[in-house]
């Protein structure tokens, strides 16, 4: 084929590609633009999941009538005069393509006043060509919708990640905008219903108690490090919370929000030796340095920049950190009563212990005592309702605990050796999932709030159903927020906001065994956070109790999860290892 220029309606739509990949791009491009226009007070509305609508407005100082036309132009920007200006860049915008990229793919209107002027302006642009123009009557400030994006390009609509991905995208990156800006009020509505909203206070723990909730944005660990010409400011998470991906590791460069595998490798490995392998913090920085020191024309949609001395920039982040860690993280000074291992029925129990869990009734001592004769124990399997094949185990008797994590016990054929834990899990998820229409609610006393992220309110909102027919009364509370009123007697002693805040938290575990079954995915998430921990030491009376509930399960063997909750020795493992079968043979 013979070589031609592009026809501008096509070269225009393929440069929009670079800039415009999803919604969440018009959403981030406007902002940029709000905040470079000085705005105080930015509100966003999205329809669809922008595909229908997505109208940024701001009061920053608006655009004049006689530039308005300009600034749908490709190439045409008020923050560089010269090449030499892109190493000197303070301001978040600078190519001139956003505006155009997204009247090319989209039916765009723009409406601006400026205060130097005494009426608003209006221009409407349709698949990159300019429709309209007219003075109307607008507060001072910049209201731009995008409408029907992607009307004009099929086929790149079709490669939109679902509806629920594409809110989380927007809802993300308007939240990160918040804590970059947290002098900025910004508002953020999907749908009809707000689902973000800062004060524009200056307090970023405010917004990070929006986020995280109000104890992980209390126990943050604040950042501030300044050497030479760089400054880091922000927050960390202490070494008892992380996350399973690095999604929560943030960067900002002079306010820019940018992905860099070396910054987030530096914060990272300033935790090593902390954190189990897997684990990640979570953390917001705020790098400021000069803008020579960086070259932020590497990205089309700016969102990677390339530094000058990575090597210093990478070593201050890891030096920054670990003095946060040092200075609020001190060696934890064991108490002297957790070496206790043996503790009376009249001595009292140590302060670091749980709160008692509400076990059954002991077991009769005879029962203790009791064993079924190996050739009548029940072997068969059969599926159960969880997808895990039941098999049950023999009559127990429990000899004690081990590091106050496993119980032994002595069955007819062999030693058992059991994950409290596991095991506790398995016991408050049958009881659960087999009674789920006769489960008793416990109100509380007090009722709880808790507040969550955007994204966890909408998974929380899905779970209320579910929630509610399983024994808690939990109600929506304002903003994000909830109301818990009663939980599952069940789990009267533990943490109503842990329970609540697990459905949305990563998870560490296979769950597998329980794919496609989002209720009983959600009960077993809630029974592994309220059930007793390794390292909480156990009475005998609760262990022989554990040890109960245990055997009268359906599939006792294995965690609602699939993880083992025992491990068998068997009579002629044990003979085997200690020479007794060669001397018999003998």
């Amino acid at each position: 084929m013979p070589i031609k220029i592009l026809p501008d309606e096509v070269a225009s739509q393929i440069a929009a590609g670079e800039v415009v990949e999803r919604a969440s791009s018009v959403v981030k491009e406007l902002l940029e633009n709000a905040i470079d226009a000085g705005a105080t007070r930015i509100s966003i509305r999205v329809l669809d999941a922008g595909k229908r609508l997505i109208e940024v407005s701001d009061d920053g100082k608006g655009i004049n009538r006689s530039e308005l036309e300009l600034a749908v132009t490709r190439h045409a920007t008020s923050k560089l005069t010269c090449a030499d200006d892109l190493f000197h860049i303070r301001t978040l915008g600078f190519r001139g393509e956003a505006l155009a990229s997204m009247g090319s793919v989209s039916r765009m209107t723009m409406t601006s006043h400026n205060s130097q002027e005494t009426s608003g302006s209006k221009i409407v642009v349709e698949g990159g060509k300019i429709v309209s123009i007219e003075t109307t009557g607008v507060p001072i400030g910049t209201v731009v919708s995008v409408n029907d994006l992607f009307y004009n390009t099929p086929a790149r609509l079709k490669f939109l990640k679902r509806d629920q991905t594409e809110r989380q995208q927007i809802e993300t990156l308007v939240t990160r905008y918040a804590l970059a800006y947290p002098h900025l009020a910004l508002q953020l509505e999907m749908d009809g219903k707000q689902t973000f909203r800062s004060t524009g206070n200056g307090d970023r723990r405010e917004i990070l108690a929006q986020l995280y909730g109000f104890e992980i944005a209390r126990g943050l660990l604040e950042v501030t490090f300044e050497d030479e010409n760089i400054k880091i400011t922000g927050f960390i998470s202490p070494i008892s919370v992380t996350r399973s991906n690095r999604k929560e590791i943030t960067f900002f460069v002079n306010g820019r929000w940018i992905q860099d595998i070396g910054l987030a490798t530096a914060l990272v490995r300033a935790y090593q030796t902390y954190l189990m392998v897997g684990r990640y913090p979570i953390s917001l920085l705020n790098i400021e340095l000069e803008p020579e020191e960086v070259d932020v024309n590497v990205h089309p949609a700016k969102a990677e920049v390339r530094f000058k001395q990575p090597d210093v920039l990478f070593s201050m982040v890891q030096r920054a950190v670990k003095r946060a860690l040092l200075a609020y993280s001190p060696v934890p000074q064991m108490n002297p009563a957790q070496w206790q291992t043996n503790i009376s029925n009249h001595q009292p129990e140590p302060a670091w212990m749980n709160a008692r869990l509400n076990w059954e009734a002991e077991r009769q001592a005879g029962n203790n005592q009791t064993f079924l004769n190996p050739k009548t124990e029940i072997n068969n399997t059969e599926p159960t309702t969880d997808g895990i094949e039941q098999s049950h185990i023999p009559l127990l008797r429990l000899v004690g605990q081990i590091g106050s994590t496993y119980l032994v016990a002595e069955g007819p054929d062999g030693l058992y050796l059991i994950d409290q834990h596991a095991a506790h899990e398995r016991v408050l998820f049958e009881k659960m999932s087999q009674h789920s229409q006769a489960i008793i609610s416990q109100a509380l006393l007090h009722p709880e709030v808790v507040q969550f992220s955007p994204q966890s309110s909408r998974l929380i909102s899905e779970s209320l159903e579910i929630l509610n027919q399983y024994g808690f009364v939990v109600e929506e509370f304002g903003l994000n927020t909830y109301r818990i009123a009663a939980i599952p007697a069940l789990f009267s002693n533990g943490n109503a906001q842990a329970a609540l805040r697990c459905i949305v938290e990563d998870f560490e575990e296979d769950e597998t065994p329980l794919q496609g079954m989002l209720a009983e995915k959600l009960i077993a998430r809630i029974c592994k956070r309220m059930a007793v921990k390794g390292g909480q030491t156990l009475s005998a009376q609760e262990q022989s109790a554990l040890l109960s509930d245990l055997e009268k399960c359906t599939s006792p063997r294995t965690c609602p999860h699939g993880r083992p909750t025992m491990i068998h020795l068997s009579v002629d493992l044990l003979e085997r290892q200690f020479g007794r079968r060669g001397a018999r043979s003998m």
